[in-house]
């Protein structure tokens, strides 16, 4: 069960994104209120494998809450924010958050993303990763340009035969970057990959 922190100091959006979490199933999340209260939990916990910090609550001074938390542990710290414009989300990505997830995500979306970075992925909305990072959607999980051909394929329905096909290249060859995809995204199967893809605007 991957393990979370969860900080933000408005009660209602804390909890609220807890329990969407914890309902999905194979998240243990522990919520605090501000940095400290994270930073408190990160020392007295045996490990956590992602940190979800409010950009605005008490204790983060904008983006020096985030270096101090990535200075802390050695898993993706991703920031929420109830504002959201691409500016932000750029420096916030640039300073080295795993994502950017604002409060209106749907909870599906949300959970989406959640998985996406303990995979190892990066996240932040469609909109904001446009030229200014200079690099195509998929590279946010480490997909190349020929699975991203794939993903495309997986998402619209058709058969490892159909992809082949259309992309010119041997059957084999699209189950192999098929077992590439999952690993990449942590999807336990095609249509988890696709439903992932969608959601993150990778397909």
């Amino acid at each position: 069960m991957a393990r979370l922190i969860l900080a933000d100091d408005h009660d209602l959006v804390r909890e609220t994104i807890a329990a969407y979490l914890r309902a999905a199933g194979g998240f243990d999340v522990a919520v605090a209120e501000n940095l400290a209260g994270a930073m408190a939990i990160v020392s007295d916990s045996g490990g956590v494998d992602l940190v979800l910090l409010d950009f605005r609550m008490p204790g983060m001074a904008g983006l020096d809450g985030l270096a101090q938390m990535r200075a802390r542990v050695t898993c993706p710290v991703a920031i929420l924010s109830g504002t959201a414009p691409p500016d932000m989300a750029r420096r916030v990505l640039r300073a080295g958050a795993a994502g950017f997830l604002p409060k209106t995500l749907a909870p599906e979306t949300l959970i989406a993303a959640v998985r996406h970075m303990l995979a190892g992925g990066i996240y932040a909305p469609d909109e904001f990763l446009r030229s200014d990072l200079g690099r195509p959607e998929q590279a946010r999980a480490g997909i190349t340009a020929r699975e991203g051909d794939v993903l495309r394929g997986v998402a619209e329905g058709k058969s490892n035969k159909e992809i082949a096909r259309d992309l010119d290249i041997q059957e084999v060859t699209v189950k192999l970057h098929l077992k590439s995809i999952t690993r990449k995204l942590g999807a336990r199967n095609r249509t988890h990959a696709a439903m992932i893809a969608r959601d993150l605007g990778l397909a």
